[in-house]
């Protein structure tokens, strides 16, 4: 014996009035004609203040307008669906997924369900694997940019001490071998220090943020020029350092140790071929940046040309044998990665301007 329609339509509103998802039928003057219970407590209204009495509009309030479509849409008998994101008082923010379903005889369209579903939990959940994604990105750049750091760094050292050797060997002054070895001395304990600066930046390595101390942007000056002193003197490159000695900045050890290395390192090797090079750092406040300026006489580079290419990844501009296309790239992420930008100036032939920017400790 089949059921009778009033038996189906029993069981049928015994279901709509048991889940949890929100049901609604409009007719096509936007008149409330049914409501479950999950609808009615969503929207605060009771049933006998909604049902045969109150519209669309009157519900949606300053929501009309952007509802509207959706509405023109399923009155043309085609189905809507459409996320939304609400601010419900002292429960926070609340993500939906909306259904307007037509109801067509013969044609026409006599109204619409409204099916509304709570898909907070899942939005939650797709924001927090999105974080997870940036963040596990976020680290395989700063691993390769480690990787790369400790292939800076490392080589400057080597060069250095490998320089330094080299004279040893071939003077025969008793003072300049004294001379020699202090300063090999002073290299070995930078690169101790240098040693236990990347040990701290691999300790960073697995947070979302880069932690910044107060640095003496002045010592660290000096720190490199000793560790490329033999790169400095084979180039007869004049440093001058304008920097005040109780300059600080806020930054990482390691990062900053790597930056002042690729700067210096760079406006050596392009440096002009028919006059010695020359580097001037000096720094200049400007609200709460401290800028680091570094310029130099080199070959230059054509910046309208270059500009939006000059701190890309394994892009060189000179043919330089020994150019990789990884030290400005490296030297911008660092510099980002502490909160400061770099900009720049230069003019073929005549030289180029690195401006720094720092945060003021």
């Amino acid at each position: 014996m089949e059921p009778s329609n009033r038996e189906v339509n029993k069981v049928v509103e015994l279901v709509a009035e048991s889940i949890t998802a929100m049901l609604g039928y409009w007719d096509k003057n936007l008149v409330c004609r049914y409501t479950n219970a999950a609808y009615s407590e969503m929207l605060g209204k009771s049933k006998d203040s909604m049902l045969n009495k109150m519209t669309f509009k009157e519900l949606l309030g300053s929501f009309y307008q952007e509802n509207l479509p959706y509405i023109n849409g399923v009155l043309q008998g085609k189905i809507q669906t459409f996320e939304r994101e609400v601010e419900i008082p002292e429960k926070g923010t609340k993500y939906y997924i909306e259904n307007f379903f037509p109801d067509v005889v013969n044609g026409e369209v006599k109204g619409f369900v409204v099916h509304v579903a709570d898909i907070t939990a899942l939005k939650i959940a797709e924001k927090k694997l999105l974080q997870s994604k940036e963040l596990i990105l976020l680290q395989n750049k700063r691993l390769v940019d480690f990787t790369n750091i400790i292939t800076h760094n490392l080589t400057n050292y080597a060069f250095g001490f490998s320089g330094i050797l080299d004279l040893l060997t071939n003077t025969k002054s008793e003072m300049k071998r004294e001379e020699l070895l202090l300063h090999l001395k002073i290299l070995a304990s930078n690169f101790n220090d240098t040693i236990n600066n990347l040990k701290q930046i691999a300790d960073v390595q697995n947070k979302a943020h880069l932690e910044l101390v107060e640095i003496n942007l002045y010592d660290y000056i000096i720190k490199t020029l000793i560790i490329l002193s033999p790169k400095i003197i084979s180039s007869k490159c004049t440093i001058n350092n304008f920097v005040p000695a109780n300059t600080t900045v806020m930054g990482n050890a390691a990062y900053m140790e790597s930056i002042l290395t690729n700067f210096i390192t760079n406006s050596i090797k392009y440096k002009h071929p028919n006059r010695d090079p020359v580097i001037d750092l000096n720094c200049i406040t400007q609200a709460n940046d401290l800028i680091l300026t570094i310029k130099d006489n080199g070959i230059g580079i054509n910046i309208e040309k270059y500009r939006h290419e000059l701190f890309q990844l394994y892009k060189t501009f000179h043919g330089n044998y020994d150019a990789r296309g990884i030290g400005l790239y490296i030297t911008k992420y660092q510099v980002e990665s502490m909160g400061g930008k770099i900009e720049v100036e230069s003019k073929e032939n005549i030289g180029t301007s690195f401006f720094v920017h720092f945060k003021k400790s």
